[in-house]
C-alpha cells in the first residue's frame, strides 16, 4: 500500500520557521520526484516546491525562494519543507505528492501519482 504521511505542521507566529516532513512508503521513493502542494483556507491550490529523484535538482514558487527549502533522505524514504520567515499568507493545508515525471508538476493533487493527506501550517500571532 503506498502511503505520504506529512507531519511537522502546527501554529507559529510570523517570522517563525517549520520544518514539514513527509514520511513515504510503498513504492520506489529513489525513483520519484517530491513535490509540496498548499491550499489556503478558500483558495485553490497551489504547487510550491519540487526536488529531483536524486536531490540535486530544486525549484520553488517565486514566493516561496530564499524562504523554504525543499530537501530529501532517499535512505529514509522522506521528504522535507523548511520553512523560514513565514507569512500570514503561508497559512494553508500542505500536501506532499510523489511523480515519476521529470518535467512535471501541477498545482493539483489528483494529477500526481501519489499524494498526502496534508498538514496544517497556520501563520498567526
Amino acid at each position: 500500500e503506498v502511503q505520504l504521511v506529512e507531519s511537522g505542521g502546527g501554529l507559529v507566529q510570523p517570522g517563525g520557521s517549520l520544518r514539514l516532513s513527509c514520511a513515504a512508503s510503498g513504492f520506489t521513493f529513489g525513483n520519484y520526484w517530491m513535490h509540496w502542494v498548499r491550499q489556503a483556507p478558500g483558495q485553490g491550490f497551489e504547487w510550491i516546491s519540487r526536488i529531483s529523484s536524486g536531490g540535486g535538482t530544486t525549484t520553488y514558487l517565486d514566493s516561496v525562494k530564499g524562504r523554504f527549502t525543499i530537501s530529501r533522505d532517499n535512505a529514509k524514504n522522506t521528504v522535507y519543507l523548511q520553512m523560514n520567515s513565514l507569512k500570514p499568507e503561508d497559512t494553508a493545508m500542505y500536501y506532499c505528492a510523489a511523480d515519476p515525471r521529470a518535467a512535471f508538476f501541477s498545482r493539483t493533487p489528483s494529477e500526481y501519482a501519489y499524494w498526502g493527506q496534508g498538514t496544517q501550517v497556520t501563520v498567526s500571532s
